[in-house]
């Protein structure tokens, strides 16, 4: 089956689908035990419509969105000219998330936000564009070094009081046409 997937900037009036998709996906990948306090607060925090109204409102940051029949069903989040120290390159860009709706994976959804998402970075300036992958996640962990990212790490992201061990990627995007 032939999907129609459109791709676009993203607007604030999809603050409110950016919030549900990214609750749905965040919880469907690491809530694999269940839901606990500490995770409930980093979603209501994190994944909330007023945090992607805030972030459509960045101009530092692009998201952008795939769409099938009128519904987002993925989207990308690239925070520009975000920094970290394992990433030498002074002009990068973090992509900060890749999220697809689950009964979209694996139908090329992904690799064409991803590439979408390189060209705007390097649009932006980004020689490199750079992410990290949780160590369970075994999905993202296969996907990126297939589109040419390479591990120059690893890295910590921590809420609740635990700790998550992440691969950070990077891959070289300046030659990548712009968006």
């Amino acid at each position: 089956m032939t999907l129609d997937i459109s791709l676009r900037s993203a607007r604030l009036d999809d603050a409110p689908c950016l919030g549900v998709l990214s609750t749905q996906v965040f919880l469907d990948t690491y809530a694999t035990g269940g839901i606990g306090a500490a995770l409930a607060d980093e979603v209501l925090a994190k994944h909330c419509v007023a945090a992607y109204a805030a972030r459509l409102a960045d101009p530092a940051v692009t998201i952008l969105v795939a769409e099938c029949a009128g519904y987002l069903v993925g989207f990308a989040q690239v925070c520009n000219g975000a920094r970290h120290a394992l990433v030498p390159e002074t002009a990068a860009s973090e992509l900060d998330r890749l999220y697809v709706h689950e009964r979209f994976t694996g139908r090329g959804v992904g690799r064409d936000l991803l590439r979408h998402a390189e060209k705007a970075a390097a649009a932006r300036g980004a020689d490199t564009l750079w992410l990290t992958a949780w160590e369970g996640n075994a999905r993202a962990l296969d996907f990126y070094p297939r589109r040419g990212y390479a591990k120059l790490g690893m890295t910590v992201y921590s809420f609740g009081g635990d700790d998550f061990p992440n691969h950070l990627f990077a891959k070289r995007v300046r030659h990548v046409a712009p968006a």
